[in-house]
């Protein structure tokens, strides 16, 4: 339940002190004040009006899905074969037959390359990949923002009814009891930060000692939920609140309530509002649709991601984290991992999505994303598993302006390095804001008042831009 605790002490307009400091736990951080844009961020004419990113938490094999090497040594090409694709001369992966299907509505990007050696996604979603593992693994108020964040701040996407940007199934790293560095408003301020559902967090021991980490036996189950205030808060208190943080928004300006209130007030405008109820009601969907989705955490949360961009947001993203074998870190038991989990995820959910996109009119102006925080090395380990490489891995687009049916860049004979078009995380992000209708060269001021480059140096991917 939250409370605020104290003797109850009334204000000169008859409101009491302890009303104050409760409403004041769900003012937004620094209501009332202007916010300051950098100049050069002019805006662009918009080509998507939402995204939707997958971010393939733990580093997904390259080499295992969209860039094969049949022809490298045994102990680098790996297990698995190769299928025909819909583009002529292009094969993927045998166990990604209906994205096979369906490449000639995807762009492909081969040559993704960067710096940054992490499980987190705050090169996936900054496109900074000059951080340390040792001081940016966790979030903090002066990592860099999100793309979300910033396009926020710039007035792009804002929530009216709906927040502008909410994550799935839950924050990065719920699991795990961590919080990720990645999908905040770092310097921008936690107004920025999105809205994060809430899902099960299939507890179990340490990483080190879990026996089901690289299990392929057991794919997470459940579905994401609406996030909460605390303990067993009603609507009818929220409701309450809600009037007294009425009465005080006049007063916002000079009442400052702490850097968890922003994350709190949008917590409880979704919480409140009944089209987000009604978005996050996935049994209004049919069963033969859920089913082409997958029953299970992920594909729930894809096809919540649909019904939200559906719904008004903005911003979705599904973080595809969860233990024991949810993610993507693959040094042990790669190969049955992908065979049996994870690809077929993959290839079951963004097929529904790009499918269920199309058929409502909502894929030329939703932009979808698929990457994940780094590649895995061409030479398989003694554990049947590849470990981390950050100097390749792939990005999938889709929709929102961009071009269907091309693969950008190439790598060397063993996947190792890109040899054609390198793409940095940085060109990933520039590619996303320019769709967005928001330049990439532009600036926004840190937590020290300088100007910061929001694409950090990166440029639009051009070949992938219809």
């Amino acid at each position: 339940m939250l409370r605020v605790l104290g003797h109850s002490t009334a204000a000169c307009d008859g409101l009491t002190r302890r009303d104050l400091l409760r409403a004041g736990m769900l003012l937004p951080f620094g209501a009332g004040r202007s916010l300051t844009r950098a100049a050069g961020t002019a805006a662009l004419q918009s080509k998507a009006k939402a995204v939707i990113l997958l971010d393939l938490f733990g580093g997904p094999s390259h080499i295992d899905t969209f860039d094969p090497k049949p022809l490298a040594p045994e102990g680098i090409r790996g297990e698995f074969g190769t299928i025909a694709t819909a583009l002529p001369g292009v094969r993927i992966c045998e166990y990604l037959p209906l994205l096979a299907s369906r490449l000639d509505r995807l762009a492909v990007v081969r040559s993704v390359t960067h710096k940054y050696n992490s499980h987190n996604p705050y090169g996936v979603m900054s496109g900074f990949d000059g951080g340390h593992d040792q001081t940016d693994y966790f979030a903090r108020p002066t990592n860099h923002p999100s793309v979300p964040s910033v396009c926020q701040y710039l007035g792009v996407g804002r929530g009216k009814d709906l927040p502008g940007y909410v994550m799935l199934p839950a924050m990065p790293g719920y699991t795990q009891g961590l919080r990720r560095a990645g999908p905040y408003g770092g310097y921008l301020g936690p107004r920025f930060d999105p809205v994060f559902a809430t899902a099960d967090a299939h507890a179990s021991d340490s990483i080190q000692e879990s026996k089901d980490f690289y299990s392929h036996t057991t794919t997470p189950a459940g579905e994401p939920r609406l996030p909460k205030i605390g303990g067993d808060l009603t609507l009818d208190a929220l409701d309450r609140r809600r009037s007294l943080v009425e009465q005080l928004d006049a007063k916002a300006a000079s009442f400052d309530a702490g850097p968890h209130s922003a994350r709190r007030d949008a917590a409880f405008d979704l919480l409140l509002s009944p089209k987000a109820k009604t978005a996050f009601d996935l049994d209004r969907e049919p069963l033969k649709l859920r089913e082409r989705y997958g029953r299970d955490l992920f594909g729930s949360s894809v096809l919540l991601a649909r019904r939200l961009v559906e719904a008004g947001v903005t911003f979705v993203t599904v973080h595809t984290e969860a233990r024991p074998n949810g993610h993507w870190d693959t040094h042990e038991n790669n190969f049955k991992m992908l065979r049996h989990i994870l690809l077929p995820f993959l290839d079951r959910a963004l097929a529904a999505l790009v499918d269920d996109l199309a058929e409502r009119g909502l894929l030329e102006s939703t932009l979808v994303v698929v990457t994940g925080d780094m590649g895995r090395t061409p030479k398989v380990n003694g554990k049947a598993g590849r470990d981390h490489w950050p100097q390749c891995g792939f990005c999938l687009f889709a929709g929102g302006g961009t071009k269907p049916g091309v693969v950008h860049g190439a790598t060397d004979k063993i996947a190792a390095f890109p040899t054609d078009h390198p793409v940095s995380a940085g060109d990933l992000v520039a590619t996303v804001y320019h769709l967005m209708g928001v330049n990439p060269e532009g600036m926004v001021p840190d937590h020290t008042h300088r100007p910061q480059h929001i694409s950090h140096g990166g440029k639009p991917v051009w070949g992938v831009i219809a």
